[in-house]
């Protein structure tokens, strides 16, 4: 995707005339881009897992709305934690970040912060992000505290393995632990099934964004899903998605979820196929949309979590 030039210092991959761009106070906005505030779908795919958690919680223990607090939580804490993994990851990607045509736009391969800024506006985020895990249980603190190791070590991934895609999703669905833990104080099997088919998801979306930077990643030396899956994706996607959807299926049902989870389930499913069966691998624009589209589908998977929820109290 071009850069939109009307607006100096925009990123390749970010929305055109998103809000940063139009009404972010100028200072602000290089730290804005930074935490990824101008591409929202990040936030949006490390808070799911998190929500997915809490309405399934909720479930296992009668049902009812799910705890507007624990999802607000939840969505603060993404926000916060989401930017500051970003930071951190471009601050040690910062190199290779400028020789790839996508991202030596971002805030510091192109001279917007420096790296001392960087870390500096990353501490703040850490701040508040572990403001937001204080307001949980013991249990679920240290749960929370573990994830730390997996977010210093994904930057590093791309340099050493082509399945880079697997530590993301390790990393990125850790809140399907979390968010039960917050609520029960201590784990269960439908929460670990739950991370694992967040794990598998995250490996077919990631896989197809991570098609938009081949060429350049093969030329400078990073390793992904797509370069080692190359025109295989399409049957691998079918493998992860298969496997995704089965894993939530059998934590919806181990949790106690009924007739409007499974509707819903079936309409992600109809998501996944749509997905895989309009994927263009050698269409940046067209990889770029449906990893986005990936939102939908989470939200289409806690909707129903949550209606079921809710359902079973009336």
């Amino acid at each position: 995707m071009s850069i939109d030039h009307s607006q100096p210092g925009s990123v390749a991959d970010a929305v055109r005339r998103n809000w940063v761009d139009r009404y972010a106070p100028m200072a602000l906005r290089p730290y804005f881009r930074l935490a990824r505030l101008d591409r929202p779908i990040g936030t949006w795919l490390l808070l799911l897992p998190c929500w997915w958690s809490v309405a399934l919680a909720q479930i296992a223990v009668g049902g009812g709305l799910p705890s507007i607090l624990l999802l607000v939580l939840f969505a603060i804490g993404a926000l916060a934690m989401r930017g500051a993994g970003c930071t951190y990851n471009d601050i040690v990607d910062r190199d290779i970040d400028a020789k790839v045509a996508r991202t030596r736009s971002r805030p510091i391969p192109s001279g917007q912060v420096s790296v001392r800024q960087a870390v500096a506006f990353m501490v703040v985020l850490c701040v508040i992000g572990l403001s937001v895990l204080l307001q949980f249980n013991g249990f679920a603190i240290l749960l929370g505290c573990a994830s730390l190791l997996l977010v210093a070590a994904y930057p590093f991934m791309k340099r050493v393995t082509y399945w880079p895609q697997m530590v993301l999703g390790l990393t990125f669905n850790w809140g399907a632990l979390l968010g039960w833990a917050a609520l029960h104080g201590r784990l269960g099997w439908p929460a670990v099934i739950l991370y694992v088919a967040g794990i598998a998801w995250t490996l077919g979306y990631d896989t197809i964004y991570a098609h938009q930077d081949k060429e350049d990643d093969a030329l400078i030396g990073v390793k992904s899903t797509a370069l080692k899956l190359g025109r295989s994706t399409r049957r691998w996607l079918v493998l992860f998605y298969g496997l995704a959807l089965a894993g939530l299926a059998v934590a919806g049902l181990a949790a106690g979820a009924g007739t409007i989870f499974l509707t819903a389930w079936l309409l992600a499913l109809a998501h996944a196929v749509w997905q895989i069966s309009t994927l263009d691998i050698d269409d940046p624009a067209r990889c770029l949309l449906l990893f986005r589209s990936n939102r939908d589908f989470g939200l289409i998977i806690f909707l129903g979590l949550a209606a079921d929820s809710i359902f079973m109290r009336i």
